[in-house]
């Protein structure tokens, strides 16, 4: 295999680029020539794949987002925008590809692989922390840390006025990042998809806070829990316990940038490297992932199929802590 492609498709991650510039510089270090394509499947489609040196990935691994750009493509999901795509891989003579995105990128990524027989492997890039087949996902820690330092400043403004503040972080379907940042700032309830949440218990549970003098509560709520958004469960809250002034604040997108912590910049780095080496290997349409801190590889099937599961410890952890 000559030539390799390398991409960055869905919602963009922290640490992307570390894998970006492992993916460039193992490729370039075997021998291959390595190309970029800009804005994902979209930028594919059109055409627009440029070469890459080794000079093109210094100073990216310190940014967040991604230098390729991302975009979501619909003109991909049809049969004609594959067979451009393909198209113009081919006049360039591009054999393999490398996608740095999620379980939508993946699932794009096989049907072309079965439709045109190009040889992929992916690095699974999204803060949720979803995919099956490895332990953290590129992007998740940075996430994490990101929420974190946001909950600690919230933290100080309701002890000194006695607020309760309900906080949303992204997590349609998936609630790692409300359980992982909501036990590591004391949070007096976490709210996720993979639970069902009673508004009845989490009353229960804030009128016994009061009654033990806490004078301050913190909830943090996954966006896609059962209950609602943060505004619905303040609201759902309020009408029938109102001892808190209460607060809302939403997140969002700054949990998707800043510059990637060490640890994404560490799993970035060994993931990207790990997809061209095995690309070379004769490894096709697997996600390389990090389990109990060695690499392992799932195939597109099993890692978009099945999802990483919540673990119930953490959950009873989080009710013991938070009591």
């Amino acid at each position: 295999m000559k030539k390799i492609a390398v991409f960055t498709s869905g919602g963009d991650a922290p640490g992307m680029n570390a894998c970006l510039r492992a993916v460039v510089r193992t490729g370039i270090a075997r021998g291959v020539e390595m190309y970029g394509v800009y804005r994902g499947y979209e930028g594919m489609i059109e055409g627009d794949i440029e070469p890459m040196q080794a000079r093109d990935v210094s100073n990216i691994i310190q940014k967040g987002g991604t230098v390729l750009k991302s975009a979501r493509s619909e003109a991909f999901r049809t049969v004609e925008g594959r067979a451009e795509a393909f198209h113009q891989l081919e006049k360039r003579g591009i054999e393999g590809l490398v996608v740095i995105g999620g379980d939508g990128s993946f699932r794009g990524a096989q049907v072309f692989h079965e439709e045109y027989g190009i040889r992929v492997m992916g690095c699974p890039g999204t803060i949720d922390n979803d995919l099956f087949g490895t332990d953290h996902t590129i992007g998740f820690d940075t996430a994490v840390n990101t929420v974190v330092d946001a909950v600690d400043k919230i933290r100080d403004t309701a002890t000194s006025h006695g607020r309760m503040f309900i906080i949303e972080v992204m997590g349609r379907d998936a609630g790692f990042i409300a359980l992982h940042s909501g036990i590591v700032t004391g949070a007096e309830a976490i709210l996720i998809p993979e639970t069902v949440t009673y508004i009845d218990e989490l009353i229960e549970l804030l009128k016994s806070g009061w009654n033990r003098k806490k004078s301050s509560a913190i909830v943090i709520v996954a966006e896609g829990d059962d209950a609602g958004g943060a505004f619905d469960v303040a609201e759902k809250v309020n009408e029938r316990f109102d001892k808190y002034d209460t607060r809302v604040v939403v997140l969002g997108h700054i949990q998707r940038g800043g510059s990637p912590s060490a640890h994404d910049r560490l799993i970035g780095s060994r993931m990207g490297h790990s997809a061209i080496m095995e690309l070379l290997a004769g490894r096709n349409c697997e996600m390389v992932g990090v389990v109990h801190n060695q690499i392992r590889f799932t195939p597109f099937s099993k890692a978009t199929k099945f999802h990483t599961s919540i673990d119930h410890q953490l959950l009873d952890l989080a009710a013991v802590l938070s009591s």
